[in-house]
């Protein structure tokens, strides 16, 4: 009698119950929690049966590179926690010296470790990517900063592979504000230090653009820039000593600004702004937090581009963006500068949201051949090294 009163009371206690509105708790639909920011996902989960279905393999450099490592697996994390899905980083062998064999190596541990999905961060995975995407025919590869890569390299009109995805950014544009921006705030002394030796086709949007919008400024101003432009040092994407005296010396030389454009150089070049009190635009992501010498940063949806890819696939979607080329930009949101930390006292954000529609309406032209690059009327290119 006691066990069918216990078991009795335990029944009306799961039941529905009325609920202080008068409804049931069934009427009630649980909202899931979305999580926004990646700092609350973890970098490393384990995963319970030890298979890990969505991966991401990083460029050169340290995955917490602050920039362009950091800002994709951000995208990664958040959408896997966000789906209850598993996820885990690859970083290939032998850091700055790594070579094809090595970024496939990491893709080939994301597959065999159960990898539904590959997200690849950089142009120099292509070889790899070639690689794996014939070998795994039924993975399906994100290739960001990336573009369609042909069944065979280096022969023309070779077919696309359908199970790599290449989404690309429009740079100039958040290029051209930044360096439109520094130049309004008055400096007229600038540099522009790039990753990948000049190889590196958003390196040299990112500019060839910041070029383009100091020289738009100018112009308004009837001032006139001089840029120190250079890939020495860059080429690894890593921070050095040698490149932290070459932005010294700029500093030491009048400089007021420079656009630190490669992931882990911005480390050496912020280094030489703090002892020299100069000034720093960052890239890819918002970098104010990383150094007080940050006046405002070039910035690209590497989260959002790396969540939309993944969303496509689990959308069953694949294929309306793999073989394909996506390049996002201002119309999709996918560039700017980071209005939440806005620093610029000569420049107002309601200004730069005015600029910005003027770009996405085709109002402001800004090219992307970055083979035109040259000194203009009001702007003198220093080329360095």
């Amino acid at each position: 009698m006691i066990l069918a009163l216990v078991m009795a009371l335990a029944l009306v206690a799961c039941g529905n119950k009325n609920t202080d509105d008068g409804k049931k708790d069934d009427d009630k639909k649980d909202t899931p929690t979305v999580i926004t920011n990646p700092d609350e996902v973890q970098d490393e989960m384990t995963s319970s049966d030890g298979k890990y279905e969505v991966a991401f393999v990083t460029d050169v450099g340290q995955l917490k590179d602050k920039s362009f490592n950091q800002g994709t697996y951000d995208g990664v994390k958040l959408y896997a926690a966000n789906n209850n899905l598993s996820y885990k980083y690859y970083q290939p062998a032998n850091g700055s010296e790594v070579t094809d064999d090595d970024r496939f190596a990491a893709m080939k541990a994301a597959v065999d470790n159960g990898a539904k999905v590959v997200v690849c961060a950089g142009y120099l995975q292509e070889a790899a990517l070639r690689m794996a995407a014939k070998q795994f025919t039924d993975v399906s590869f994100v290739f960001i900063d990336g573009y369609p890569v042909g069944e065979e390299a280096d022969v023309k009109d070779s077919p696309a592979l359908k199970n790599i995805a290449g989404v690309a950014f429009k740079e100039e544009q958040c290029g051209y504000l930044a360096g439109y921006a520094v130049v309004k705030e008055g400096y007229t002394k600038l540099g522009f230090t790039g990753g990948g030796g000049g190889n590196n086709p958003a390196c040299c949007r990112y500019g060839y653009g910041f070029v383009q919008g100091a020289d738009a400024a100018a112009k308004e101003l009837n001032e006139k820039v001089e840029i120190n432009y250079s890939w020495q040092y860059g080429a690894s994407f890593s921070a050095s000593p040698e490149l932290q005296t070459m932005a010294a010396g700029w500093y030491q030389a009048g400089t007021e600004v420079i656009f630190a454009c490669g992931g882990s150089m911005f480390a050496s070049v912020a280094a030489a702004a703090g002892a020299e009190e100069g000034k720093v635009v960052g890239v890819d992501v918002d970098q104010s937090g990383e150094s007080p010498t940050v006046i405002t940063s070039a910035m690209k949806g590497l989260a959002d581009s790396a969540q939309w890819a993944l969303g496509k696939f689990y959308a069953g979607e694949f294929a309306s963006i793999g073989g394909v080329q996506t390049s996002l930009g201002a119309n999709e949101n996918a560039v700017g500068l980071p209005t939440a930390t806005w620093s610029l006292t000569k420049w107002s954000v309601d200004s730069y949201k005015v600029m910005l529609q003027d770009i996405k309406d085709g109002k402001i032209a800004i090219d992307n051949n970055y083979d035109n690059l040259a000194s203009t009327e009001n702007v003198t290119l220093n080329i360095v090294g």
